[in-house]
Protein backbone atom coordinates (compact mmCIF):
# COMPACT_ATOMS: atom_id res chain seq x y z
CA UNK A 1 0.00 0.00 0.00
CA UNK A 2 0.85 3.72 -0.01
CA UNK A 3 4.42 5.04 0.00
CA UNK A 4 3.51 8.66 0.73
CA UNK A 5 3.10 9.89 -2.83
CA UNK A 6 2.43 13.55 -3.57
CA UNK A 7 -1.18 14.77 -3.27
CA UNK A 8 -3.30 13.86 -6.25
CA UNK A 9 -6.83 14.97 -5.43
CA UNK A 10 -6.41 18.51 -6.77
CA UNK A 11 -7.81 20.00 -3.57
CA UNK A 12 -6.07 22.97 -1.99
CA UNK A 13 -8.27 22.98 1.11
CA UNK A 14 -6.71 23.95 4.42
CA UNK A 15 -8.00 24.00 7.97
CA UNK A 16 -9.76 27.29 7.28
CA UNK A 17 -12.61 27.17 4.79
CA UNK A 18 -12.79 23.37 5.00
CA UNK A 19 -16.52 23.23 4.27
CA UNK A 20 -16.43 25.04 0.95
CA UNK A 21 -13.13 23.68 -0.38
CA UNK A 22 -13.68 20.04 0.50
CA UNK A 23 -17.29 20.10 -0.66
CA UNK A 24 -16.16 21.58 -3.98
CA UNK A 25 -13.49 18.93 -4.39
CA UNK A 26 -15.91 16.11 -3.70
CA UNK A 27 -18.53 17.51 -6.08
CA UNK A 28 -15.87 17.78 -8.78
CA UNK A 29 -14.70 14.23 -8.17
CA UNK A 30 -18.22 12.81 -8.48
CA UNK A 31 -18.69 14.71 -11.78
CA UNK A 32 -21.72 16.83 -10.91
CA UNK A 33 -23.26 17.84 -14.24
CA UNK A 34 -26.39 19.78 -15.13
CA UNK A 35 -28.85 17.74 -17.22
CA UNK A 36 -32.05 19.80 -17.59
CA UNK A 37 -33.47 23.04 -16.20
CA UNK A 38 -36.83 24.69 -16.83
CA UNK A 39 -39.57 26.79 -15.20
CA UNK A 40 -43.11 25.59 -14.54
CA UNK A 41 -45.68 28.40 -14.44
CA UNK A 42 -48.79 26.71 -13.02
CA UNK A 43 -52.32 27.67 -12.08
CA UNK A 44 -54.15 25.75 -9.36
CA UNK A 45 -55.06 22.99 -9.07
CA UNK A 46 -51.70 21.60 -10.18
CA UNK A 47 -49.71 18.44 -9.64
CA UNK A 48 -46.51 17.12 -11.20
CA UNK A 49 -45.41 13.57 -10.47
CA UNK A 50 -42.34 11.75 -11.78
CA UNK A 51 -41.37 8.07 -11.60
CA UNK A 52 -38.09 6.79 -10.21
CA UNK A 53 -35.11 8.54 -11.77
CA UNK A 54 -33.91 5.29 -13.31
CA UNK A 55 -36.91 5.52 -15.67
CA UNK A 56 -35.76 8.78 -17.26
CA UNK A 57 -32.05 9.15 -16.45
CA UNK A 58 -30.92 7.92 -19.87
CA UNK A 59 -33.34 10.36 -21.50
CA UNK A 60 -31.79 13.37 -19.79
CA UNK A 61 -28.13 12.39 -19.42
CA UNK A 62 -27.27 8.97 -20.88
CA UNK A 63 -23.69 8.94 -19.58
CA UNK A 64 -24.60 9.69 -15.95
CA UNK A 65 -24.57 6.98 -13.29
CA UNK A 66 -27.20 8.71 -11.18
CA UNK A 67 -29.74 11.52 -11.47
CA UNK A 68 -30.70 14.02 -8.77
CA UNK A 69 -33.90 16.09 -9.04
CA UNK A 70 -34.53 19.36 -7.24
CA UNK A 71 -37.08 22.16 -7.32
CA UNK A 72 -37.12 25.77 -6.12
CA UNK A 73 -40.56 27.19 -5.35
CA UNK A 74 -40.31 30.73 -6.70
CA UNK A 75 -43.90 31.85 -6.17
CA UNK A 76 -46.90 30.53 -4.27
CA UNK A 77 -47.12 27.62 -1.84
CA UNK A 78 -47.63 23.90 -2.23
CA UNK A 79 -46.50 20.44 -1.17
CA UNK A 80 -43.74 18.00 -2.04
CA UNK A 81 -43.92 14.26 -1.44
CA UNK A 82 -42.35 10.89 -2.14
CA UNK A 83 -44.87 8.82 -4.09
CA UNK A 84 -44.39 5.86 -1.76
CA UNK A 85 -45.57 8.00 1.16
CA UNK A 86 -47.68 10.73 -0.42
CA UNK A 87 -49.78 11.20 2.73
CA UNK A 88 -46.71 12.63 4.48
CA UNK A 89 -46.45 15.59 2.10
CA UNK A 90 -44.06 18.41 3.04
CA UNK A 91 -45.48 21.97 2.97
CA UNK A 92 -43.50 24.33 0.73
CA UNK A 93 -43.33 28.12 0.75
CA UNK A 94 -41.82 30.57 -1.71
CA UNK A 95 -38.02 30.29 -1.62
CA UNK A 96 -37.99 26.69 -0.36
CA UNK A 97 -35.89 24.07 -2.11
CA UNK A 98 -36.93 20.42 -2.46
CA UNK A 99 -34.26 17.87 -3.42
CA UNK A 100 -34.77 14.19 -4.32
CA UNK A 101 -31.18 12.93 -4.02
CA UNK A 102 -31.67 9.16 -4.28
CA UNK A 103 -33.89 8.81 -7.33
CA UNK A 104 -37.23 8.06 -5.63
CA UNK A 105 -40.55 8.60 -7.39
CA UNK A 106 -41.97 11.91 -6.16
CA UNK A 107 -44.37 14.75 -6.83
CA UNK A 108 -45.22 18.38 -6.18
CA UNK A 109 -48.74 19.78 -5.91
CA UNK A 110 -50.69 22.90 -5.12
CA UNK A 111 -52.78 21.10 -2.46
CA UNK A 112 -52.26 18.12 -0.19
CA UNK A 113 -53.55 14.84 -1.59
CA UNK A 114 -53.48 15.69 -5.30
CA UNK A 115 -52.03 12.91 -7.49
CA UNK A 116 -51.20 12.90 -11.18
CA UNK A 117 -53.66 11.35 -13.62
CA UNK A 118 -51.03 10.71 -16.33
CA UNK A 119 -48.85 7.60 -16.49
CA UNK A 120 -45.12 7.36 -15.69
CA UNK A 121 -44.50 6.74 -19.41
CA UNK A 122 -46.23 10.01 -20.26
CA UNK A 123 -44.10 11.82 -17.68
CA UNK A 124 -40.94 10.40 -19.26
CA UNK A 125 -42.18 11.41 -22.72
CA UNK A 126 -42.62 14.99 -21.48
CA UNK A 127 -39.09 15.07 -20.11
CA UNK A 128 -37.81 13.72 -23.42
CA UNK A 129 -39.39 16.64 -25.29
CA UNK A 130 -37.91 19.09 -22.79
CA UNK A 131 -34.43 17.57 -23.10
CA UNK A 132 -34.59 17.63 -26.90
CA UNK A 133 -35.50 21.32 -26.97
CA UNK A 134 -38.93 20.68 -28.49
CA UNK A 135 -40.54 22.62 -25.63
CA UNK A 136 -39.77 26.16 -24.44
CA UNK A 137 -37.93 26.61 -21.14
CA UNK A 138 -41.16 27.93 -19.57
CA UNK A 139 -43.94 25.35 -19.24
CA UNK A 140 -47.52 26.42 -18.51
CA UNK A 141 -49.57 23.84 -16.62
CA UNK A 142 -52.42 23.42 -14.15
CA UNK A 143 -56.13 24.12 -13.97
CA UNK A 144 -58.33 27.16 -14.14
CA UNK A 145 -58.06 28.35 -10.56
CA UNK A 146 -56.92 31.75 -9.40
CA UNK A 147 -53.90 30.45 -7.49
CA UNK A 148 -50.47 30.44 -9.11
CA UNK A 149 -47.20 28.63 -8.52
CA UNK A 150 -43.85 29.06 -10.20
CA UNK A 151 -41.32 26.27 -9.79
CA UNK A 152 -37.77 26.04 -11.12
CA UNK A 153 -37.07 22.39 -11.95
CA UNK A 154 -33.50 21.12 -12.14
CA UNK A 155 -31.95 17.73 -12.87
CA UNK A 156 -28.31 16.80 -12.36
CA UNK A 157 -26.15 13.85 -13.18
CA UNK A 158 -23.38 12.58 -10.91
CA UNK A 159 -21.43 9.49 -9.95
CA UNK A 160 -22.99 7.41 -7.20
CA UNK A 161 -20.44 4.58 -7.38
CA UNK A 162 -18.13 3.58 -5.99
CA UNK A 163 -18.50 6.31 -3.34
CA UNK A 164 -20.31 9.65 -3.18
CA UNK A 165 -20.19 10.98 0.40
CA UNK A 166 -22.43 13.96 -0.40
CA UNK A 167 -25.28 11.77 -1.65
CA UNK A 168 -24.80 9.38 1.25
CA UNK A 169 -25.20 12.29 3.68
CA UNK A 170 -28.55 13.49 2.28
CA UNK A 171 -32.02 12.21 3.27
CA UNK A 172 -34.38 10.69 0.71
CA UNK A 173 -36.36 13.93 0.58
CA UNK A 174 -34.43 17.07 1.44
CA UNK A 175 -36.42 20.19 2.26
CA UNK A 176 -34.39 23.38 2.68
CA UNK A 177 -36.58 26.17 4.04
CA UNK A 178 -35.98 29.70 2.87
CA UNK A 179 -36.27 30.88 6.47
CA UNK A 180 -33.48 28.51 7.57
CA UNK A 181 -30.82 29.84 5.19
CA UNK A 182 -28.69 32.48 6.91
CA UNK A 183 -27.28 33.41 3.50
CA UNK A 184 -30.61 33.29 1.74
CA UNK A 185 -29.72 36.44 -0.17
CA UNK A 186 -27.30 34.45 -2.32
CA UNK A 187 -30.14 32.40 -3.77
CA UNK A 188 -32.14 35.45 -4.89
CA UNK A 189 -29.78 36.62 -7.66
CA UNK A 190 -29.43 33.04 -8.96
CA UNK A 191 -33.21 32.67 -9.15
CA UNK A 192 -33.61 36.03 -10.88
CA UNK A 193 -30.95 35.15 -13.42
CA UNK A 194 -32.58 31.77 -14.04
CA UNK A 195 -35.98 33.40 -14.53
CA UNK A 196 -34.49 35.88 -16.97
CA UNK A 197 -32.81 33.15 -19.02
CA UNK A 198 -35.93 30.96 -19.15
CA UNK A 199 -38.33 33.78 -20.06
CA UNK A 200 -36.08 35.65 -22.47
CA UNK A 201 -33.34 33.25 -23.57
CA UNK A 202 -30.22 34.70 -25.15
CA UNK A 203 -27.52 32.88 -27.10
CA UNK A 204 -25.92 30.32 -24.80
CA UNK A 205 -29.01 30.14 -22.58
CA UNK A 206 -29.04 26.33 -22.38
CA UNK A 207 -25.43 26.22 -21.21
CA UNK A 208 -26.07 29.02 -18.69
CA UNK A 209 -29.14 27.27 -17.30
CA UNK A 210 -27.33 23.97 -16.85
CA UNK A 211 -24.55 25.72 -14.90
CA UNK A 212 -27.23 27.49 -12.85
CA UNK A 213 -28.74 24.09 -12.15
CA UNK A 214 -25.47 23.01 -10.57
CA UNK A 215 -25.15 26.24 -8.57
CA UNK A 216 -28.66 25.99 -7.18
CA UNK A 217 -28.04 22.40 -6.09
CA UNK A 218 -24.86 23.46 -4.29
CA UNK A 219 -26.87 26.20 -2.57
CA UNK A 220 -29.39 23.57 -1.45
CA UNK A 221 -26.59 21.45 0.07
CA UNK A 222 -25.22 24.56 1.80
CA UNK A 223 -28.66 25.34 3.17
CA UNK A 224 -29.02 21.82 4.49
CA UNK A 225 -25.62 22.07 6.16
CA UNK A 226 -26.48 25.41 7.76
CA UNK A 227 -29.74 24.04 9.16
CA UNK A 228 -28.19 20.84 10.55
CA UNK A 229 -27.34 20.82 14.28
CA UNK A 230 -23.60 21.00 14.92
CA UNK A 231 -23.31 17.56 16.55
CA UNK A 232 -25.74 15.77 14.23
CA UNK A 233 -24.28 12.65 12.60
CA UNK A 234 -23.33 12.96 8.94
CA UNK A 235 -20.45 13.69 6.60
CA UNK A 236 -21.58 17.27 6.06
CA UNK A 237 -21.70 17.92 9.81
CA UNK A 238 -18.21 16.45 10.08
CA UNK A 239 -16.91 19.22 7.82
CA UNK A 240 -17.79 21.79 10.48
CA UNK A 241 -16.15 19.95 13.37
CA UNK A 242 -12.61 21.40 13.67
CA UNK A 243 -10.86 18.08 14.30
CA UNK A 244 -12.91 15.84 12.02
CA UNK A 245 -12.96 18.53 9.35
CA UNK A 246 -9.18 18.65 9.53
CA UNK A 247 -8.95 14.85 9.34
CA UNK A 248 -11.20 14.76 6.27
CA UNK A 249 -9.25 17.61 4.72
CA UNK A 250 -5.84 15.93 4.97
CA UNK A 251 -7.19 12.58 3.78
CA UNK A 252 -8.51 14.32 0.67
CA UNK A 253 -5.37 16.40 0.23
CA UNK A 254 -3.05 13.39 0.47
CA UNK A 255 -5.08 10.27 -0.35
CA UNK A 256 -2.02 8.27 -1.47
CA UNK A 257 -0.13 8.78 1.78
CA UNK A 258 0.44 5.73 3.99
CA UNK A 259 -2.06 6.83 6.61
CA UNK A 260 -2.49 5.13 9.96
CA UNK A 261 -4.95 6.01 12.68
CA UNK A 262 -2.08 7.31 14.85
CA UNK A 263 -0.74 9.54 12.08
CA UNK A 264 -4.18 10.93 11.28
CA UNK A 265 -4.88 11.55 14.99
CA UNK A 266 -1.71 13.68 15.22
CA UNK A 267 -2.88 15.74 12.23
CA UNK A 268 -6.29 16.22 13.82
CA UNK A 269 -4.92 17.01 17.27
CA UNK A 270 -6.81 14.18 18.97
CA UNK A 271 -5.98 10.88 20.63
CA UNK A 272 -6.49 7.80 18.48
CA UNK A 273 -9.51 6.67 20.48
CA UNK A 274 -11.18 10.09 20.38
CA UNK A 275 -10.56 10.46 16.65
CA UNK A 276 -11.96 6.99 15.97
CA UNK A 277 -15.06 7.71 18.06
CA UNK A 278 -15.78 11.17 16.63
CA UNK A 279 -15.01 10.18 13.05
CA UNK A 280 -17.40 7.25 13.29
CA UNK A 281 -20.04 9.51 14.87
CA UNK A 282 -19.98 11.99 12.01
CA UNK A 283 -18.89 9.98 8.99
CA UNK A 284 -20.42 6.65 9.95
CA UNK A 285 -17.34 4.49 9.44
CA UNK A 286 -13.70 4.27 10.61
CA UNK A 287 -11.19 6.69 9.02
CA UNK A 288 -9.21 4.03 7.15
CA UNK A 289 -12.37 2.51 5.71
CA UNK A 290 -13.48 5.96 4.55
CA UNK A 291 -10.07 6.54 2.97
CA UNK A 292 -10.20 3.21 1.13
CA UNK A 293 -13.59 4.07 -0.35
CA UNK A 294 -12.52 7.58 -1.34
CA UNK A 295 -9.41 6.18 -3.06
CA UNK A 296 -11.70 4.00 -5.16
CA UNK A 297 -13.81 7.03 -6.14
CA UNK A 298 -10.68 8.93 -7.20
CA UNK A 299 -9.49 5.88 -9.11
CA UNK A 300 -12.82 5.55 -10.92
CA UNK A 301 -12.55 9.20 -11.99
CA UNK A 302 -8.98 8.80 -13.26
CA UNK A 303 -9.93 5.63 -15.16
CA UNK A 304 -12.98 7.31 -16.72
CA UNK A 305 -10.78 10.20 -17.88
CA UNK A 306 -8.74 7.60 -19.77
CA UNK A 307 -5.42 9.46 -19.59
CA UNK A 308 -3.57 7.11 -17.21
CA UNK A 309 -2.70 3.44 -17.22
CA UNK A 310 -4.13 1.19 -14.53
CA UNK A 311 -0.68 1.01 -12.93
CA UNK A 312 -0.37 4.80 -12.83
CA UNK A 313 -3.83 5.14 -11.29
CA UNK A 314 -2.89 2.55 -8.66
CA UNK A 315 0.13 4.64 -7.64
CA UNK A 316 -1.90 7.86 -7.61
CA UNK A 317 -4.31 6.47 -5.02
CA UNK A 318 -1.73 4.81 -2.80
CA UNK A 319 -1.18 1.28 -4.12
CA UNK A 320 2.34 0.03 -4.89
CA UNK A 321 0.92 -3.10 -6.49
CA UNK A 322 -1.30 -2.94 -9.56
CA UNK A 323 -2.62 -6.40 -8.72
CA UNK A 324 -3.63 -5.35 -5.18
CA UNK A 325 -5.28 -2.23 -6.56
CA UNK A 326 -7.18 -4.22 -9.18
CA UNK A 327 -8.50 -6.61 -6.54
CA UNK A 328 -9.60 -3.73 -4.30
CA UNK A 329 -11.23 -1.89 -7.20
CA UNK A 330 -13.17 -4.95 -8.32
CA UNK A 331 -14.39 -5.56 -4.75
CA UNK A 332 -15.62 -1.96 -4.57
CA UNK A 333 -17.22 -1.68 -8.00
CA UNK A 334 -17.79 -5.19 -9.31
CA UNK A 335 -15.67 -4.34 -12.37
CA UNK A 336 -12.00 -4.70 -13.19
CA UNK A 337 -10.24 -1.33 -13.68
CA UNK A 338 -9.70 -1.92 -17.41
CA UNK A 339 -13.36 -2.77 -17.94
CA UNK A 340 -14.45 0.31 -15.96
CA UNK A 341 -12.27 2.52 -18.16
CA UNK A 342 -13.58 1.03 -21.42
CA UNK A 343 -17.19 1.32 -20.26
CA UNK A 344 -16.71 4.95 -19.21
CA UNK A 345 -14.99 6.08 -22.40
Amino acid sequence: MGRGHAPTSGSHARASGIEGDLLSEVLRSVRLTGALFFLVDAKTPWVEELPEASAFATVLLPEAQHLVSYHVLVQGSGFGFLSANASAATPLEAGDILVIPHGDAYGLSSARGLRASYTPAEAVAFLRTMASGEQPAVVSEGGGGAGRLQVLCGFLGCDARPFNPVLAALPRLLHVKASARPEGGRLGPLIQFALSETRDPRPGARCALLRLSELLFVEAVRGHLAATPVEAPGWLSGLRDPAIGRALCVLHERPAQAWTLARLAREAGLSRSTLAERFAHFVGEPPMQYLARWRMQLASLRLAEGRSTVGAVALEVGYDSEAAFSRAFKRATGSAPGHWRRRSS
